[in-house]
């Protein structure tokens, strides 16, 4: 499993790469100049801040490089890939596609080769719809871990127990409710109560 340090170490590293400070690579990448700071890997109440999956790929597009790229900074050699299931949002709806814990169950999908995330039970889900825009557009493969712990800021993908999936950022988790931001502020945000949602699980990477 990657640890945070290890990620904002290869951000690091990239900026050396291509001869820039942190801040300046993150002006190239359209970020504010602050945005990759010492000061902001970890919160004022002590918890470690992680660097968002949509900063990351704009670094990687203004600089040309791979994720595979990315990924070999942190160890110095390339990281091994794997096949994970392809499940369409609107295919995820349907019974019998995960179980009750939101691991996915099951044959017949497709199949996507991605770099290894540490979580066995991880899938790629392709996305329908433009209510995350302008992070995730219609047709966008995002990497989904079912055992990856989700905090407040983090996207994530939603299965409520009436059947509907939905891919949106978390705002507020408390015990009674469920608060979550559509990214394109022409959809609403929503609010659940807990006992109305099957399963949360956190996004960890996106294809852009």
């Amino acid at each position: 499993m990657l640890t945070h340090g290890e990620i904002w170490a290869a951000i690091d590293k990239l900026a050396e790469r291509h001869g820039l400070s942190t801040s300046g690579l993150a002006k190239r990448a359209g970020l504010d100049p602050t945005t990759f700071n010492r000061s902001k890997r970890i919160t004022p109440d002590g918890r470690p801040r992680w660097p968002s999956t949509e900063s990351i790929a704009k670094i990687l597009a203004a600089t040309g490089e791979t994720v595979d790229a990315f990924m070999s900074l942190l160890s110095g050699v390339s990281m091994a890939r794997r096949t994970v299931p392809l499940i369409g949002l609107a295919q995820a709806g349907e019974g019998g596609i995960f179980d009750d814990a939101g691991f996915p169950v099951g044959t017949g999908w497709d199949a996507v080769e991605f770099p290894a995330v540490g979580d066995e039970n991880a899938y790629a889900l392709e996305i329908t719809g433009d209510s995350m825009i302008p992070a995730y557009r219609d047709g966008c493969v995002v990497i989904v871990s079912p055992n990856a712990p989700v905090r407040r800021g983090d996207r994530v993908v939603v299965k409520l127990k009436e059947g509907e999936v939905m891919a949106k950022e978390l705002k507020r988790l408390s015990a009674k409710t469920i608060e979550l931001k559509s990214l394109n502020p022409e959809h609403a945000d929503l609010s659940f109560n807990r006992d109305a949602v099957a399963w949360v699980a956190r996004i960890l990477w996106a294809s852009q």
